[in-house]
């Protein structure tokens, strides 16, 4: 190794360990939002199939880290499998299922019902009697939200919702707990509203 290039070596080793130290207190989807703003701006492809694979594995490191048993921490697994393992037993299952496959599995943040549709058809499921009313239903009990422009996204709650799948129990929990804080956050406002 030349001069040259042991300077080169320290500097990115030196702005490694900054960006380590910038971002070690933001949770994952953070830093990916953060990583994607900066190949962005630095015109990186994020198309081509080395960067994919590279991200892929970086998330299922992020995923083994925070989630240890996890169905996403899979290197390959189709959405006919990964549905087969959550056990959707409600088309507002099924659809947050599909929505967290396309956001974990498929890089897809923001998708429409026809993305929802069409992934359900790939996944060998019965089809839905109305799509639209589904995707409704699921965005009605707060486990995907509006993204702007007709696409919806997997909300925190959602995502934590399938996490906790096929233990009914616990995601009943994850439910239960997001109720309760509404309801305190509502009394709070309550209070301090003036009569």
């Amino acid at each position: 190794m030349n001069e040259q290039a042991a300077v080169d070596e320290r500097a990115v080793h030196a702005a490694v360990r900054d960006l380590i130290d910038r971002l070690i207190d933001f949770d994952t989807e953070t830093r990916w939002r953060i990583f994607r703003t900066v190949q962005t701006f630095f015109g990186i492809d994020t198309s081509s199939s080395q960067v994919s694979e590279i991200q892929a594995g970086s998330n299922r490191e992020a995923i083994n880290g925070q989630r240890k048993g996890a169905f996403a921490d899979r290197e390959k697994l189709s959405p006919k499998d990964f549905l087969y393992q959550k056990s959707p037993q409600t088309d507002i299952e099924r659809v947050v299922c599909l929505a967290y496959y396309l956001t974990h599995f498929r890089d897809t943040r923001h998708f429409k019902t026809v993305d929802i549709s069409t992934l359900n058809t790939e996944a060998a499921q019965v089809k839905f009697s109305n799509t639209a009313f589904a995707v409704v239903n699921a965005t009605n009990a707060g486990l995907i939200v509006p993204a702007g422009k007709g696409f919806k996204q997997l909300s925190a709650l959602g995502e934590r919702y399938v996490d906790a799948l096929p233990d009914r129990e616990k995601a009943k929990e994850v439910l239960s707990a997001a109720r309760t804080r509404r309801r305190r956050k509502g009394t709070k406002n309550d209070k301090e509203s003036p009569n």
